[in-house]
């Protein structure tokens, strides 16, 4: 009976497949081997111009193949042969894995290198752990150990292959669908994704101009004019103007952000209009015009899709674009792949503005109307103090105040009746306020910014962005018929001169974004990667062409990561990873963390939770700690309203949590009018300057970036910290009771540093240790043991040493 069922059993898995040594019998298994894999005969990723490109196999993670435990049926394989020496067949897998022909089989099947090493690593255990294999495997290892060292060979260790491949198979599925996973990652036709829009003829009318030059304005009298409409803008302030605008001309405006609906009727009918944040516009509802705001954004590394599907997906027989003529260009080309022209409006500025010859210098120089231009809160701390120090009074805005919060800045600000007369911002008052400034002041021309890839850059501001802050000044209207730009600090006067005389950058690509659907498709392919794997291997396989990019997901991942361990199904933690927050805020991040694990529970969210969690009612802040942390509660609430968008029955309560949110925008309002309060709280108390944030400023640095190409072409950015005066201080070249002075603020700033802080968060640093550290070093610098004395005693070392030899 074995010697009939023997042959019998041979013949599926070697059919086609005998093997023996050398190329011609190796050429006979090519055929067999590729149809037994025909949908993953191309190992290759082409490319928008047609040429391959390998994917990045470094992301295909394994799926786990536990080895066959004791069998409780019998093993067929043993009785029909014997059972297997598993140090003979350890040996005969290890000349497999040698066998060059081997590896380029596996290459043509679309193991690479790395794969084919993880594979064969698994296929040994699995074989080498089992208990029992297949009949068909066990025939065949049986005839490759029996056959060993004979002349006339019952089997080859080139038997193995398809067993291999079919393990191979299991643990890295993709390898099965490599060609349905590229046609859902072919991202070279995005016009095609948005059929409504391709089926009418749309006229698309860019207005181009600087800041404060109408081109919006002249959008939105077409967009008021009309029977329907939608304002696309980049912040929930552009889109609450344009929807105060529009109903107090008459015309009825629905608003509409991630966190908010407000209807125009009563009765929450929709009405005609809308404005709404560029993420949250509709691409399936028609209208007569739409409107989309700061089109150059198209290339923003984070945001950009959002114009893109804006721009190719709104159904409206009109578009106007509004943005910096570097944007030109692109539009035009994009438009050409949809069949659509491009009306061009130029526009110029309504207003003069005048870059000075002469810096600041000193805070005892400013006048009404000043806007002193900062990148950093921590700048916004220092500088909003010395000015409040000199006796005036300033109006404070940064990114992270809420909404209304900066509203209430601005009003106070534009009131002539206001005793506040100057203004301390950040970059955020680039756009969405309207202000009334003589003078912006570029309190430093460097930015932090996060490139392409993710990582963090400190470089010069851009021509784009300078004219964009310094375009603030002046603003047609307003009381000053004329703006003003300068700088603080002498030195930098002459660079942004430089940096506003250059011409602006094309924009030269629009960001894409993996959507939920595309990401649904993978994982029908793909059943056991993780949502973060998923987004990589999608973004190594997917395919542009030259006229787009792929946005930045390392936020999206770092959300899928943080919440990989919570048993969610997949389209809603797709949307808990696509919620807007600030990933460097652990308290919002630890807040959606637990928002994730209650909704898994299937349990709601309710007002009462949230409170317990964020302990409401909450006090006025008494120190810039708190108020950073008001902030951040500020922004769990916005987290809440936007997951009760999309989740309303776990999310019941939005209601009074939008209540205790605007209670919450008038605490924070007291205090940041009491800000340079609580800078001063902060100082005094031990340790709290410290966790304020990274780099709480004791003295102003200015960064000097330097790139640096290192052996594999790629950037490296190297920023170096230069001391420069604290603003409001004169500079004297020769004064060394100033050097010194600079050097005790240094030393400062080194104690209560980023690094200082970072230790301090992971807990590997505590308060007393770095006061202790503190102390060591201003003895070793009295002593001469670090900077100008350490120089001193290095020159009469010298001096003596040289004596010694004479």
């Amino acid at each position: 009976m074995r010697r009939c069922a023997w042959p019998l059993l041979r013949l599926p898995a070697r059919a086609g497949l005998v093997l023996r040594h050398g190329g011609a019998a190796a050429a006979r298994l090519r055929p067999a081997a590729a149809a037994s894999s025909s949908s993953s005969s191309s190992s290759s990723s082409v490319g928008g111009d047609g040429s391959s490109r390998a994917p990045d196999t470094s992301l295909f993670v394994p799926v786990p193949l536990k080895p066959v435990g004791d069998a409780a049926e019998e093993d067929v394989g043993a009785e029909l042969t014997r059972p297997l020496d598993k140090g003979e067949v350890l040996k005969n897998l290890n000349k497999f894995y040698k066998r060059k022909e081997i590896q380029r089989l596996g290459a043509e099947n679309g193991l690479d290198a790395r794969l084919f090493h993880q594979a064969f690593i698994s296929f040994r255990k699995y074989i080498i752990e089992s208990s029992s294999v297949s009949a068909d495997l066990h025939i065949i290892l049986n005839d490759i150990c029996c056959g060993a060292g004979k002349v006339c060979l019952l089997g080859h260790v080139d038997d193995l292959f398809p067993f291999f491949l079919r393990h191979a198979k299991q643990i890295f599925p993709m390898l099965d669908c490599m060609d349905d996973l590229r046609k859902i990652s072919d991202l070279r036709l995005p016009p095609n994704w948005y059929p409504d829009a391709r089926a009418i003829q749309r006229k698309i009318i860019f207005h181009a101009g600087p800041t404060n030059s109408g081109k919006t304005y002249h959008a939105i009298q077409r967009f008021l004019s009309a029977k329907s409409g939608i304002y696309c803008g980049p912040l929930k302030l552009l889109a609450h103007e344009i929807f105060q605008k529009s109903n107090d001309a008459k015309v009825p405006c629905d608003l509409v952000t991630g966190e908010e609906r407000v209807y125009a009727n009563e009765d929450a009918r929709q009405a005609p209009h809308v404005a709404c944040t560029i993420e949250m516009c509709s691409t399936n509802t028609p209208y007569e015009v739409a409107v989309i705001d700061e089109i150059q954004m198209i290339r923003d590394p984070a945001r950009g899709w959002a114009w893109t599907r804006a721009l190719l997906g709104l159904c409206a027989e009109e578009i106007h674009v509004c943005g910096e003529a570097a944007a030109i260009d692109l539009v035009t080309e994009l438009m050409y792949t949809t069949g659509e022209e491009v009306e061009v409006r130029n526009y110029k500025r309504l207003t003069p503005l005048t870059v000075l010859d002469y810096a600041l210098e000193s805070l005892d120089n400013l006048r009404p109307g000043d806007c002193i231009v900062c990148f950093s809160k921590n700048d916004i701390y220092s500088v909003s103090r010395q000015i409040e120090a000199r006796g005036l009074e300033c109006a404070v805005i940064y990114g992270s105040l809420p909404p209304g919060t900066k509203l209430e800045q601005a009003k106070k600000f534009n009131d002539p009746d206001d005793p506040c007369k100057i203004l301390v911002a950040t970059d955020a008052i680039g756009m969405g306020l309207n202000l009334c400034i003589r003078r912006i002041i570029f309190n430093s021309i460097v930015k932090p910014t996060i490139n392409e890839k993710g990582e963090k850059e400190i470089d010069s501001i851009t021509t784009s962005q300078a004219l964009q802050i310094a375009g603030r000044a002046g603003r047609y209207g307003s009381s000053f018929k004329q703006g003003e730009v300068t700088t603080m600090h002498r030195d930098d006067l002459r660079q942004l001169k430089e940096i506003l005389s250059e011409p602006v950058r094309p924009v030269k690509a629009a960001g894409l974004h993996p959507t939920a659907e595309q990401i649904e498709m993978f994982a029908y392919h793909l059943p056991d990667a993780t949502l973060s794997n998923l987004i990589d291997i999608f973004v190594s396989l997917s395919q542009v062409d030259g006229l787009y990019f792929v946005c930045n997901i390392d936020d999206f991942k770092f959300l899928a990561d943080m919440i990989q361990h919570i048993p969610l199904n997949l389209r809603s933690r797709y949307v808990f990873c696509t919620a807007p927050l600030n990933r460097k805020e652990p308290f919002v991040c630890t807040t959606l963390l637990k928002f994730a694990r209650q909704f898994s529970r299937n349990e709601p969210l309710t007002f009462d939770w949230l409170c317990r969690h964020i302990k409401w009612p909450l006090a006025a802040p008494k120190n810039i700690k708190e108020l950073v942390h008001l902030e951040a509660v500020h922004d769990v609430f916005d987290l809440y309203l936007w997951l009760s968008y999309r989740f309303m029955d776990m999310f019941p309560d939005a209601v009074l949590v939008r209540d205790i949110q605007k209670k919450l925008d008038d605490i924070i309002q007291v205090g940041v009018c009491n800000i340079t309060k609580l800078i001063r709280a902060s100082a005094a108390a031990p340790g709290t300057a410290a966790v304020v944030s990274e780099d709480f400023p004791l003295s102003r640095t200015k960064r000097d970036t330097r790139v640096v190409s290192d052996h594999h072409g790629a950037k490296s950015t190297d920023a170096f910290s230069i001391p420069v005066e604290v603003p409001g201080e004169r500079r004297t070249k020769n004064s060394k009771a100033y050097r010194s002075a600079v050097r005790q603020e240094d030393m400062k700033s080194h104690g209560r540093g980023s690094l200082a802080n970072r230790l301090l968060r992971e807990g590997l640093l505590t308060q007393e240790m770095l006061r202790q550290l503190e102390s060591e070093w201003q003895d070793q610098h009295r002593n001469g043991r670090y900077g100008l004395g350490s120089k001193r005693d290095d020159q009469n070392s010298s001096k003596e040493t040289g004596r010694k030899k004479k």
